[in-house]
Order: C-alpha cells, then structure tokens, then sequence
C-alpha cells in the first residue's frame, strides 16, 4: 500500500475496498475508491471518510448543485421600501431640549439630534426637506417604534440591554457620550449628593434617569423625594417654580436647560456624574438593511471630519482627493459603489456632507461655543483628538 504525505503534512492514504462487511458491487460496475485521509496533530487524530460512488457506465457525469443564495431576513428592505412610497422619513424626536431637539414658536425644529434626522432625509433623498418630525415623550417613544408609527428615533436617548431586547430595538452608533448630573440654585450652597438628604428632586418619568437616581441614593442611603413629570416642559417647569430642591437629567439636557432659565447664572451643575449615558439613533428589529443605512449615515459624518471634508470643500475633494478611503466615501471610485450596498445612491455620503456637514460641523451649530448651549467635546471628539468617535474602514 502507498502512503502519500502532502505539504501540510496530512497522510493520505488510498484504499480499494475488496470483499468486506459492505454488500458485493452489482456485475460490471468500477470499484469504489475510498479516500481515507488522516490529519494527525500533537494529541489527536482526526479522520474524515469519503466515499465516491461512480455513475453508471455511459451516464453523464452530475452536474455540480450551485451554492444556496444567502438568506435574506424576513422585514429586510422593508422601511426604506416604506419611507421611498411615502415620500418622507418619520423621525420621532424631542422638541423640548435646546440644542438638541427644539421647536419654536413657528413650528420649526432645530437640534444636534434633528440634524441627523436630516442627514438621514439627505442620505435617502437627497432632500433635508421630506423629513416629518414626530415629537414624543419619554413613555410615548418606544411603542411609536415598535408599532412603525415612526421610522427611526433619535431623540436623546440611552442605549441599554433592556431597550436592545425587551423595547424591541437596536441602537446604532453613539452620537454623543453623556452622563448623568444634578442642577440646583447656586445660594442652596449644595456641592455633593449627601446634601440633598430629605430633598424634593425633579425627573422625568420613564427615564434612566429616574432609575438611576433611586440607584444611587439608595446605595448612598440617602432620603429623598422623587418629584415626577411626563416631559422637559413640566420638569424644568416645577424646578423653576421652586417646587423641588434640584433637578436631575443628562449634564447636556441640564445645560440646554438652563440656558433657557430666567436667570441662568442662579443655577449650578455639580461636579458629579451618575451614570453613563450613551445617547444615540434606535430603530426597530427585523430589519438590517435599514440598521446599516441609519448606522453608515453616523458613520459617514464621523468619516468626514476625520477626512477633513467639509459642507464647503466636497465638490473640491470629489475631484482632487486621491486617497482610495477618500474616493469610496465620495463615490469617486470608479471600481466600486458603497451606496449599492446600502440601498442607496453612489453619492449618498455627499449628500449627506452637503446638507448637514461632518459631525464638528453638526456639533459646533447646535452644541459649540457659540451657542446657548455651548458643551465642551470632551469624550466627543474624534479617537484622533482624544475622544471615542471614529469610523470603521469604509471598504
């Protein structure tokens, strides 16, 4: 018998089977050859058998079975189909928190979180415009999207296990990295939690941050009264009535917040954090393509600022800008179109970068220095500056 090694080392040895325990060939027919390869490691011995049974003398050899299509997922396709038939996204948001989510007294909304409801219109249409913008309160806005009462929500919330499974949603990339704080009047001469023993606080209801809140001060051992409200409106409401001692959200709603304040210098944010609170655009299970769509678009603003690729200089970095990332960004590639793979146009990122800017574009108009609402970056700058954004590889 000849014993065959190959480079990998793997004996192979090849057997004519002969008169055994297996039932006698039919007249005529070839033998059977049996392949027995043996792959031989430091402790163990594997084998795999495989049998190859001839056709029949003069028959066609069989033709080779093609390899099954990758499954697509049930609900897969099915919103952006929705979204394109309507004619509009339905982006469930906030219209109470400066800077973020805002409506003013002519009906018009403005924010860190519209923007990207913007981009998100960009990416599809082309088209800022054909975007409706569903305002909900903290209760009201998981079941609007598990019942598809809105397409994607992006309103200032926190992603948690909890709302990854029980709410039914997926959350995609962070847009902003928050957590939470406590404001209170400057002459209550408050500095840390122990001081706020026996105190009436402010919250939203249905919220992390009422949940958290009873966390900590129950880890504390501290007393305290919950004082509950449905929305932003009612909560910073009774806080500037003096109906409670202190008012407890995200640090970038306690900034938003006081800004609008009747006398914004009167009220200090502690220097304490309780939570983590990642905040970032959710949409409904069953549907990836739609995740990947909602998620690239993040993505995209994250790559153009690391690109260096503005709303003012695309057009120039279309032409000029050489580098392949660059070019796949851009649809400037010839060989390849990422917005095929997303269901989108070649020139999706492009309109989104046109419409809305890079992330430091959207960030400095609704959060920067010169707003209102001014929040340093911090841990919302780029990995490249020190912070916990970036893109993966676009390729």
């Amino acid at each position: 018998m000849t014993r065959l090694r190959n480079a990998s080392g793997l004996v192979i040895v090849p057997l004519l089977l002969a008169a055994c325990a297996a039932p006698a060939a039919a007249p005529g027919a070839a033998p059977v050859e049996v392949t027995r390869i043996v792959e031989v490691t430091r402790e163990v011995e594997v084998t795999r058998i495989v049998e190859v049974t001839p056709a029949p003398a003069g028959a066609a050899a069989p033709t080779p079975a093609p390899a099954p299509a990758a499954a697509v997922p049930s609900g897969y396709g099915e919103t952006l189909k929705a979204i394109k038939a309507r004619g509009k996204l339905i982006c469930g948001v906030n219209s109470q928190v400066p800077g973020f989510g805002f409506v003013d007294s002519a009906g018009n909304f403005s924010g860190f979180d519209i923007d990207f409801c913007k981009a998100l219109a960009a990416a599809i249409f082309n088209d800022v415009s054909k975007v409706e913008y569903r305002p909900l309160t903290a209760e009201q806005r998981f079941a609007a999207l598990q019942s598809g009462e809105i397409d994607v929500l992006i309103r200032n919330t926190t992603w948690t296990l909890t709302r990854d499974t029980d709410n039914g949603g997926n959350f995609v990339a962070t847009t902003f990295y928050d957590g939470q704080g406590i404001m209170v009047p400057k002459d209550a001469n408050i500095t840390k939690l122990e001081d706020l023993n026996g105190a009436t606080i402010c919250v939203q209801k249905g919220t992390t941050t009422e949940l958290n809140l009873a966390d900590q001060m129950a880890a504390r051992g501290i007393q305290y009264t919950p004082a509950t409200f449905e929305d932003a409106n009612g909560t910073f409401g009774a806080y500037a009535e003096g109906r409670c001692d202190a008012v407890t959200t995200d640090k970038s709603g306690l900034v938003s917040r006081r800004s609008v304040l009747p006398n914004p210098d009167d009220h200090v944010i502690l220097d304490i954090t309780l939570s983590k609170e990642p905040l970032g655009p959710m949409v409904r299970h069953g549907d990836d393509q739609w995740f990947d769509i909602v998620q690239w678009t993040v993505f995209a603003t994250f790559a153009a600022e690391e690109f260096g690729i503005t709303s003012e200089n695309v057009d120039k970095a279309i032409a000029e800008d050489t580098r392949p990332e660059v070019k796949r960004l851009l649809g400037a590639d010839e060989k390849v179109d990422m917005g095929a793979k997303l269901g989108l146009s070649k020139d999706w990122a492009v309109n989104i970068i046109k419409a809305v800017g890079n992330y430091a574009e959207i960030y400095d108009r609704n959060l920067g220095p010169n707003t209102k609402t001014a929040i340093p970056r911090g841990i919302n700058n780029l990995y490249t500056n020190g912070g916990l954004l970036y893109a993966p590889p676009i390729r």
